[in-house]
């Protein structure tokens, strides 16, 4: 008999950071990410839900992220800040419509 199995094996890594992403600490969370992408994680869920504030430096690792992800068939999946300084700073760059916004983690991980 010939049987043909094929496994398919998704790894989605849900990041919560809980502070401002700014030039002080976007280079840790570039690092934990590069961590997770070489492990072979190639989907992320970013909940921003706790981050109040993202500045240039944190923005250029959320596009670097997806930039990394796409490359490897992946994606990355954002949920939205509960703070609407950092809603609007997502709103005004058009980063609600590069990225795919959820409004929880949960409701993320609905869209892989």
């Amino acid at each position: 008999m010939d049987v043909q199995v094929q496994e398919h094996v998704i790894r989605i890594a849900v990041v919560a950071p809980r502070a401002r992403i700014d030039a002080f600490n976007a280079p840790s969370l570039r690092g934990r990410l590069d961590e997770l992408l070489e492990r072979g994680v190639n989907r992320f869920v970013l909940d921003l839900s706790q981050v109040p504030f993202l500045d240039s430096a944190g923005m250029a690792v959320l596009v670097s992220l997806l930039k990394r992800a796409r490359g490897i068939e992946g994606d990355v999946l954002l949920v939205w800040p509960s703070e609407e300084a950092a809603r609007r700073i997502l709103r005004l760059t058009k980063f609600d419509k590069v990225f795919t916004m959820a409004e929880t983690a949960e409701a993320a991980l609905k869209g892989f």
